[in-house]
């Protein structure tokens, strides 16, 4: 006979992501994550003491692709992704899925399997597809009750995954019509509403004064791109509850590349280079080669 000895509680399962974002959502600070497009900056993110990691649509058609974000990248490639990020951290991931990958039975799909590869929220906003990044010129928006289907088809599909409803209506048709659309998608139930791009911080007091007792607010820090720099702090004092931080590790790493190539282009040896890398052992401590060792050991020999 198998099973629990008489008496003896059964284990108790693990918090889902979704249900560990709730937690998180719930503190009076803000919740602050940096965007990852990859499984070792997840990991970097969590030893440098974060609670999330936001994985951004934009980074993973950097990544994957070296392309420009255009909704050019598959549901597969965003999920294969999903699934990375939340295998290396333990982390929850905020996950992008732009408008959804299709109609509202794409939408499902999308959160089922984002759901499924380990997210703790997704991200649906209310562009046409193709859309373009929020900081580009040139979007389009849906009619307010296409957005309101996909919603619908979000929270139908989803366990305990969060929605996060995005509007990029302030750059195409204002403000005001950017907080209708904000309480309309609260009204619909999402459990967070993103307004994508105001322009000074004047507009993102208002969006947090009109909707941040209504709804869990998510505040997108892109680093030259239309919406002013403000800390977490400062955020989380105009009514925000998420900060995200999308492409800045990319940036960072993109001028540190470039740096050192330049170097090993020009003098063909690595050894200038080494003040401004990580050690051999570091990165090993890092990715977690003893423990991995240890497991082996366990494994094969029953150490």
């Amino acid at each position: 006979m198998t099973g629990s000895p008489a008496g003896a509680r059964p284990p108790v399962a693990p918090a889902s992501a979704g249900a560990r974002l709730r937690g998180l959502l719930a503190r009076p600070e803000p919740l602050v994550a940096p965007g990852a497009t990859s499984a070792l900056l997840a990991k970097l993110i969590a030893r440098a003491g974060f609670d999330a990691v936001y994985l951004t649509g934009a980074g993973v058609s950097h990544a994957y692709l070296g392309e420009p974000d255009l909704g050019l990248t598959t549901l597969t490639e965003c999920a294969a992704m999903v699934e990375s990020l939340a295998g290396a951290s333990p982390l929850p991931v905020i996950a992008d899925a732009d408008t959804g990958f299709g109609g509202v039975l794409n939408v499902q799909r999308a959160v089922r399997l984002y759901e499924s590869r380990g997210a703790g929220a997704i991200q649906i906003e209310d562009q046409v597809h193709p859309k373009r990044c929020g900081h580009f010129d040139g979007k389009e928006v849906v009619e307010v009750p296409e957005m309101l289907a996909r919603i619908r088809a979000a929270l139908d599909a989803r366990n305990e995954l969060l929605v996060i409803a995005r509007t990029d209506a302030r750059t195409v048709l204002g403000l005001d019509e950017a907080i209708e659309r904000g309480r309309a998608y609260a009204d619909a139930g999402a459990d967070v509403v993103f307004i994508e791009s105001p322009l000074s911080v004047d507009e993102l007091e208002r969006v947090g004064r009109e909707l941040g007792s209504r709804v869990p607010l998510l505040a997108n820090m892109v680093e030259g791109g239309k919406t002013p720099l403000l800390s977490a702090a400062e955020l989380g004092q105009l009514g925000y509850d998420i900060v995200i931080f999308p492409g800045l590790l990319t940036r960072i790493i993109v001028r540190a590349v470039q740096e050192a190539l330049g170097v090993l282009r020009a003098e063909g040896d690595s050894r200038p280079l080494l003040p401004r890398a990580a050690s051999f052992d570091e990165l090993s401590v890092i990715v977690g080669l003893a423990e991995r060792d240890a497991l082996t050991r366990r494994l094969e020999l029953g150490e």
